[in-house]
């Protein structure tokens, strides 16, 4: 994870971003391995709690979730001004606890649940493609 504050978020280099991932699926297919590439590069912005962790929320029929963003500006809009943390995708899947999801962008236009497990699954399934010389 890296700090937050009053800084920009670091260039994204070329790199995909999460939203940019998800209005790709929509508007056309990717392959497995592609969506799980773009996913562990994305950086996902959330608010930063006093004590180490994230802030979970109990939902209720929905679970345990964190508000997680693809950008400052969401963040900011979601929780005002606020200290901040951002981190990876694919760090993230190892940092939520288990049966705790990600809500991703609740305040935009395509808010959707990151479920942990799921992307888990993705990242063993590719390796294990990859290990019999498949993609």
């Amino acid at each position: 994870m890296s700090g937050g504050g009053n800084h920009r978020p670091p260039d994204q280099g070329g790199r995909e971003t999460l939203a940019d991932l998800v209005r790709a699926e929509t508007a056309a297919g990717m392959s497995e391995r592609e969506k799980w590439v773009a996913l562990r590069e994305a950086r996902l912005y959330f608010q930063r709690p006093e004590k180490p962790g994230f802030l979970v929320s109990e939902t209720g029929d929905a679970g345990a979730i964190v508000p997680v963003f693809t950008s400052i500006p969401g963040l900011a809009r979601f929780a005002g001004a606020c200290s901040w943390a951002s981190t990876s995708v694919e760090d993230l899947v190892g940092l939520l606890p288990e049966g705790v999801r990600a809500l991703v962008d609740p305040l935009g236009e395509r808010p959707f649940l990151l479920d942990a497990r799921v992307l888990r699954e993705a990242a063993e399934a590719q390796e294990e493609g990859e290990g019999r010389g498949g993609s």
